[in-house]
C-alpha cells in the first residue's frame, strides 16, 4: 500500500511522538524497550479503527496538537481528555470519527488523565528501528512532532462510529491505588521499611517523566541495605535509591539499574499510573502473583473480544 500524505501539522503540542508497544527483545543489548506509557488505550485506539493492536500510534501529553486532513481519513482518539474538536466541534473519545479534507482536529484543556492516543485507519509510515516505530529520545529513535511538519500514512477505508463501550472507558483519578508484587529484593529492606511502603501516601514529583515517576512522602523514607549487582528492570519496577523515595521505572526507562526494588507494579494497573498527572497521589498495597496473572488475563480478554467483534464488522461489511 502506497504511502500518502493525511495530516499537517500546525501546532505540535508539548510533546507529540510516535508510539507503539515498545522494542521488545533487545534490551539485554542495552536497547530500551520505550513503547506507549499506556499500552492499554494505544490497543483499544488500533482497535476500533482496525489496525493490528500494536501499530504506532500518536501519543499526546497534556497539550495537544492542531492537525489538518490532507485528505479523508479515519481516526480514533483514546486515553486522556483532552477536549478533541474537529472544526471546533467536540467529537467523542474511544469512538471512530472521519475528517474530510481540510478539516481540523485540535484539542483544549487537559480534563483527566494526562496521555491521549491518536490512532488512523491504515497506521502511520514511520521508520521502524529494531522493529519498533516508537520514539526514545535519549536513545535518538524518532524525534518530537514538529510544526509544519507532514504525517504520512497508508489509510484505508474504515466504518466509522465504531466506539468502545461508554460504561467500560477508564476513569483517571488524581489519587490511585496500585497493585504491587514484593520483591525481587525483600531482602534488602527490614520488615518495618516494607510495611511502611504500604502504608505511606506517595505523590509525583515535577521532575517524573517517561522514564520514571519520582516518588515523595513528606518526612517519610524507605531505608535499604544499599545497592545491589545491577540487574534487568522492568516496566513498573519500583527502585528505592539512597534518599528513600521511590522511583517507578517506566517506558523510557533504562535497562539495568543498581537501586534495590521493593516491588513491582503489576501490568494492569500500569495504565493508571501512566495517566497519573504532577502532584497526583499513590498509595501500594501487595498482590500475589496468582491474583495479578487474572487480572492481566481479564485485560487481554477485554482486547481479545473487542478485536474479534471488530474483525467480525469489517467481514459483514
Amino acid at each position: 500500500m502506497a504511502s500518502q500524505k493525511i495530516l499537517h501539522v500546525h501546532k505540535p503540542g508539548i510533546l507529540t511522538t510516535f508510539q507503539d508497544m515498545g522494542r521488545t527483545g533487545h534490551q539485554r543489548f542495552g536497547v530500551p524497550v520505550s513503547g506507549a506509557m499506556d499500552t492499554f488505550a494505544l490497543q483499544i485506539a488500533n482497535i476500533l479503527v482496525g489496525n493490528k493492536r500494536d501499530e504506532a500510534c500518536l501519543e499526546v501529553t497534556l497539550i495537544g496538537p492542531e492537525l489538518e486532513a490532507y485528505q479523508p481519513v479515519t481516526l480514533v482518539i483514546t486515553g486522556a481528555d483532552i477536549q478533541p474538536a474537529v472544526n471546533g466541534k467536540r467529537i467523542r473519545m474511544w469512538r471512530s470519527f472521519h475528517m474530510e479534507k481540510g478539516d481540523r482536529l485540535t484539542f483544549g484543556k487537559p480534563q483527566s488523565g494526562v496521555r491521549a492516543y491518536i490512532a488512523v485507519a491504515g497506521g502511520f509510515d514511520v521508520p521502524a528501528v529494531f522493529g519498533s516505530k516508537s520514539t526514545d529520545l535519549n536513545s535518538g529513535f524518532g524525534k518530537i512532532i514538529e510544526k509544519g511538519e507532514i504525517i504520512y500514512g497508508h489509510h484505508t477505508e474504515c466504518c466509522k462510529g465504531f466506539g468502545y463501550s461508554s460504561q467500560s472507558v477508564p476513569i483517571y483519578e488524581k489519587s490511585i491505588e496500585v497493585a504491587v508484587i514484593e520483591g525481587p529484593h525483600t531482602e534488602q529492606f527490614s520488615k518495618q521499611d516494607r510495611q511502611q511502603f504500604f502504608q505511606l501516601s506517595f505523590t509525583v514529583g515535577a521532575n517524573s517523566n517517561r522514564m520514571g515517576y519520582r516518588l515523595q512522602a513528606d518526612n517519610d523514607a524507605i531505608t535499604t541495605a544499599g545497592e545491589i549487582w545491577s540487574d534487568a528492570i522492568p516496566f513498573g519496577g519500583i527502585q528505592i535509591p539512597p534518599n528513600g523515595q521511590p522511583i517507578i521505572l517506566l517506558a523510557d526507562r533504562q535497562t539495568t539499574g543498581g537501586y534495590p526494588r521493593i516491588g513491582t507494579v503489576i501490568s494492569s494497573d500500569l495504565p493508571k499510573i501512566a495517566q497519573l498527572p504532577p502532584q497526583g497521589k499513590i498509595r501500594f498495597y501487595p498482590i500475589s502473583v496468582e491474583e495479578a496473572q487474572q487480572r492481566a488475563i481479564r485485560m487481554e480478554s477485554i482486547l481479545f473480544c473487542l478485536e474479534k467483534f471488530r474483525a467480525g464488522l469489517e467481514v459483514e461489511k
